[in-house]
Parts: C-alpha cells; sequence; structure tokens
C-alpha cells in the first residue's frame, strides 16, 4: 500500500474499529545513529573496534537466538524488566563475544538506548497516527520495548502526549504471545475486533495481530 492509501485507513480495516494501537521500534520510533553504529560507537570508547556490517551480522545472530530461547520458555514470551535487562545483555554480550569489556558496552547501551536524543521520528508512522486521530480514532502504543519506554514517551515526539503507553515488561508478556494483546485489551477495555494495530514486523505484529483477531496494517 502507498502512504496515502495508508494514511485514509481504508473502510475494510477500520469498520469496527474506534482504536489504533501503534508499535513504536521501526514504526514511531528508529534508533539514531543505526543499532550497529551505536554498537560500534559504544565499543570504540572501550578499546573494542568492529566494522557495522560484522555488528549488524553478530546482532542479528544474537537476537534470533534470544527470540528462541523465549519461544521455547513455559509459557512462551512471558517476560519481566529482570528478563528484558537480561535479554539485551545477552545480545550485546555475544555481539562482543571475546571481548572482556562486553558488559561494559552492554551497560552503556543499554543507557544509550534509553535517552531521548537516541531515537527519531519515522515519517510514514507519524503521518498515519495523525490521520488516525483526524479521523476521530484512539490511539494507543504496545511495544516490546521495556520500560525504557516509559519516560521516553514523555518526552519523544510522537509519543509526547499519548495516554496508553504499553511496554512489554510492565506488562508481563512480549509480542507474539496473544497474552500481549489479550492484557492490552483489557487495559484499554476493548473487543479485539475494535483494535487496529500498525507495526513493521510481519511477524511479531501483523501476524501476531491476526492471530489475536485483530486488525493490522504494515508500514514499511
Amino acid at each position: 500500500m502507498s502512504v496515502e492509501m495508508l494514511s485514509s485507513f481504508p473502510k475494510e480495516l477500520t469498520a469496527e474499529v474506534d482504536t489504533v494501537v501503534f508499535d513504536v521500534v521501526g514504526t514511531l520510533l528508529e534508533p539514531s545513529p543505526s543499532v550497529a553504529k551505536a554498537y560500534k560507537n559504544s565499543a570504540e570508547t572501550l578499546g573494542v573496534t568492529l566494522p557495522e556490517a560484522d555488528i549488524s551480522k553478530r546482532f542479528s545472530v544474537a537476537w534470533e537466538k534470544q527470540e528462541f530461547f523465549d519461544s521455547q520458555q513455559q509459557p512462551a514470551f512471558r517476560t519481566s524488566r529482570r528478563r528484558e535487562y537480561e535479554r539485551w545483555k545477552q545480545i550485546v554480550c555475544e555481539v562482543f563475544e571475546g571481548y572482556t569489556v562486553a558488559e561494559k558496552i552492554f551497560e552503556d547501551l543499554w543507557l544509550h538506548f534509553g535517552k531521548p536524543s537516541s531515537w527519531r521520528p519515522v515519517a510514514q508512522g507519524c503521518q498515519l497516527l495523525e490521520a488516525a486521530r483526524e479521523a476521530g480514532l484512539k490511539v494507543a502504543v504496545a511495544s516490546n520495548f521495556d520500560e525504557r519506554l516509559l519516560p521516553l514517551a514523555q518526552c519523544v515526539e510522537p509519543l509526547i502526549g499519548i495516554e496508553n503507553i504499553f511496554a512489554s515488561s510492565e506488562i508481563g508478556w512480549r509480542k507474539p504471545a496473544v497474552e500481549f494483546f489479550r492484557t492490552v485489551e483489557s487495559r484499554l477495555g476493548k473487543d479485539p475486533r475494535q483494535l487496529l494495530l500498525i507495526g513493521d514486523d510481519p511477524r511479531l505484529d501483523i501476524a501476531a495481530a491476526q492471530t489475536a483477531g485483530w486488525k493490522s496494517m504494515r508500514i514499511q
């Protein structure tokens, strides 16, 4: 779909919808600089030099490994503040495996991604957010981001002013768990058919929302 078509909210998507729920990373916000660049910068301050391309590859492998780990737990994708902290620690330490300062790099990056200056708005997501408001729809945010999202939402556009902000570590589940969506429904007081999720990830956002009985729309 084009941006124009998306921003008009096709009737088949919004016939019963009264609330549009947005993902955050990749949908409304993106890292600035990129993840690989941020990792490279942090590592270099501690004397470690790795090309961004290598960091990107290592990050993808480490991230998928943690996704698989969470999928194999009982129940799958249950989470908490502690789990999210440890999850990211494992990812960063695997990216910099073999380096004695890996944990220090992680600590630096944990702080980095909690700073407003480390994020910038995604134009298409912002357009859709405004389109939802102009259409008279309620808006909310539901993300696999952890508790760092909550203070960020108070000072980073376009999250400022959105009343309902749901972070996975705070609700106890990560997408794609159906419990993630059920918890959001319960807190919003909505039925699945009243909710539309807008996100960028085909599995964690689009397919997961559809499995939960929500409508969904993907931005690219």
